[in-house]
């Protein structure tokens, strides 16, 4: 579609916005509004106030997820603002009610002070049995999350890190088998913010433990000064050969590309440097760090991108949906690694032939949500809520 067509179309679409509240009860006679507001509805009040965990049964809690933003990190626009971030939260709304029928509210924060956001959200926390924070600048996303988890007993899954990390997990999975290799492949990451970070932490927690990451300044490597303290205590689990220097220096002899970085940040020099039946996943959008011409070219065997238009689009919508489901409706208190390990399974294993452009399931397949969903649940065991 022509560039300025799908913008005058996009421009024409979110008009009014893309989301509405709509009740789910008849309010057409005086009886019923006598049930569903006064005098009626004090009944699963004084239900709630005696037992606060039949709020889950007596209200939309156990299906509402908050999708918390401060707008820093929006999409490839970068710190555009709450305001400017809100059409991005109801697409996720949007999301989570189509492909998992979880109900799901934006909150777009005025404000990037670390505590003034956690103290919003744990204020706010009642009504909702779930937490999705969005598009949160690193580093302070890590502690914003952390606490949130610690003080909550709700699950608090920061989809920038998690869900990219889940869909990266399982593409790598079914694009190893595809070429032949192993857990010893030698894996390279390009990008050392939130999502590299959380990619690699979880690689490693599936047994993948030739990881190196790769930031502006360099290879992340212990010895390192300017690393941050999410970085360093990474640093301490990869890297194992202590590759100084920066993606030459890191690419070198790779078996697996996984870009998080930016436009053109891969080139075909590079993937030629890597082992044969090279993996490159390159997910900067909207432009990739390598186009999959030439990363083809240049020798690549299986090539992803985050777009819808390339095969293999690695894409959080594969997890986000799943994995609030399933932790709603076991009600979990946390969504732990177990829980994300087992979605990525799941989703790797709806892929039943795998090929160099199909090693993930369409993000359309209907079997997604549930499978994942089933996944997380029979993991929901280890932290519950309590009141």
């Amino acid at each position: 579609m022509e560039t300025r067509q799908l913008k005058q179309e996009a421009i024409a679409l979110h008009r009014k916005g893309k989301m509405e509240l709509k009740s789910t009860v008849p309010l057409t006679t005086e009886y019923d509004m006598s049930l569903a507001y006064t005098p009626g509805v004090a009944e699963p009040c004084k239900l709630i106030a005696e037992d606060k965990s039949a709020v889950y049964d007596q209200t939309i809690k156990g299906n509402l997820v908050a999708i918390v933003t401060d707008g820093s990190a929006v999409l490839g626009l970068g710190d555009i603002g709450p305001e400017a971030a809100l059409p991005v939260m109801e697409g996720k709304a949007v999301l989570f009610k189509e492909f998992a029928g979880v109900d799901a509210v934006p909150l777009c924060l005025d404000t990037k002070n670390v505590e003034e956001i956690i103290q919003t959200v744990k204020a706010v926390a009642p009504t909702f049995g779930g937490i999705n924070l969005e598009d949160i600048a690193a580093p302070r996303c890590f502690e914003i999350e952390k606490r949130l988890q610690d003080e909550l007993n709700i699950p608090v899954f920061h989809d920038d890190q998690h869900g990219t990390a889940i869909v990266v997990l399982a593409a790598v999975i079914n694009a190893l088998q595809y070429v032949r290799k192993d857990a010893s492949a030698q894996i390279v990451i390009n990008g050392a913010g939130a999502a590299g970070l959380s990619i690699a932490s979880l690689l490693l927690e599936a047994g993948y433990s030739n990881v190196t990451l790769v930031s502006l300044e360099g290879i992340i490597q212990q010895e390192e000064t300017w690393l941050n303290p999410r970085q360093r205590e990474v640093a301490q689990k990869t890297n194992p050969k202590q590759l100084t220097g920066g993606l030459n220096e890191a690419i070198n002899g790779a078996d697996v590309f996984i870009g998080v970085s930016g436009p053109k940040a891969l080139s075909q020099n590079h993937i030629e440097m890597m082992n044969s039946d090279a993996i490159v996943f390159a997910l900067a959008n909207p432009v990739p760090e390598i186009y999959p011409e030439e990363a083809k070219a240049a020798g690549a065997a299986v090539v992803g991108t985050g777009r819808s238009d390339f095969a293999n689009q690695i894409n959080n919508v594969l997890a986000f949906p799943g994995i609030f489901r399933g932790a709603l409706d076991s009600r979990a208190g946390a969504i732990t690694t177990s829980m994300k390990l087992a979605a990525a399974t799941a989703i790797a294993s709806l892929v039943e032939t795998v090929e160099a452009e199909h090693i993930l399931p369409s993000v359309f397949d209907k079997r997604i949500a549930s499978v994942v969903a089933e996944a997380v649940a029979s993991e929901a065991k280890e932290k519950q809520p309590s009141y």
